[in-house]
């Protein structure tokens, strides 16, 4: 690769898909044709429960596997910057950090109970074949039989269950599981949440600031001109204000908020008492990065 990865941080639902979206309309900037490869991240750690990954699941193998597949992106694309967004990489920041030692990170947050609401209804979302077929062609053919039958489990188990929910979606956080038997469907979206932007942000404050850029979801859809300038200023390359404002058309700011329209009020105090203090603290300290 010409340059280090760049990689988009941030738990399922808070714009990453966006940020990434935005960024890959540039010229130096390109990622892969579907929306997740945590396929890829788990090829050597197939049956490890959970996605939180330290160096503990790093092997020779593994890092070559890894290593290779973002090299050959970066041959067929020519491109100056790789851009990889995997929401279940906010538990694997050491495990990426080993493998990819200079690498780039834009962690985004955003309000954990618009968070909590948007997740709610992707745990009970109908099949989307286009979706499932294009993240398909990036599993390791050895892996195939495994994922065939864990996704039609998971897809038996929204069928045939009272709740109509999926058994597992987003980023697996260590005891998920067990929290799905005894926690409401929005506490444990609540959780992944708190989860993950907590893990990340732990992680990622034990590497250097040059490669690190924090940024609030709200900050970014309200003023994403601005936004996108910082993050490429962060990894030293200038673009025209035309080509940032082109980049940026489909953001839009009127999903904050939506939690008040999408969970019932007791699912509201229930989602508020698991991530406000994380809120609290987290936006007071990215706020000072």
């Amino acid at each position: 690769m010409k340059n280090p990865p760049l990689f988009i941080i941030g738990a399922g639902r808070s714009g990453t898909n966006m940020l990434r979206d935005a960024i890959c309309t540039l010229e130096p900037f390109e990622t892969w044709p579907c929306d997740e490869i945590n396929y890829i991240w788990r090829h050597g750690n197939l049956r490890k429960e959970d996605d939180r990954f330290t160096k503990n699941e790093i092997n020779a193998s593994v890092k070559k596997y890894i290593s290779h597949q973002f090299d050959k992106l970066a041959i067929k694309t020519q491109a100056e910057f790789i851009v990889e967004k995997t929401c279940a990489n906010t538990l694997k920041i050491p495990f990426i950090a080993d493998i990819f030692p200079e690498a780039k990170y834009v962690f985004i947050v955003r309000d954990g109970k618009d968070v909590a609401a948007s997740a709610k209804k992707r745990w009970k979302a109908s099949l989307e074949i286009k979706y499932i077929s294009k993240k398909a062609k990036f599993v390791p053919v050895t892996d195939l039989p495994y994922y065939g039958f864990r996704y039609l489990n998971n897809r038996l188990k929204k069928i045939f269950s009272k709740d109509q929910q999926l058994a597992f979606w987003g980023p697996i956080y260590p005891g998920m599981k067990d929290d799905l038997k005894k926690r409401t469907l929005a506490e444990v979206c609540a959780k992944q949440w708190k989860t993950c932007v907590e893990t990340a942000y732990a992680d990622l404050k034990h590497l250097g600031d040059d490669q690190v850029f924090f940024l609030k979801y709200e900050d970014f859809v309200q003023n994403p001109e601005d936004k996108i300038n910082d993050i490429l200023v962060f990894l030293g390359i200038s673009l025209s204000k035309e080509k940032i404002a082109q980049s940026v058309k489909q953001v839009s700011a009127k999903s904050i908020g939506n939690y008040r329209a999408n969970l019932s009020a007791t699912e509201q105090e229930a989602v508020e008492k698991i991530t406000q203090s994380t809120m609290d603290n987290l936006y007071s300290q990215l706020s000072n990065e």
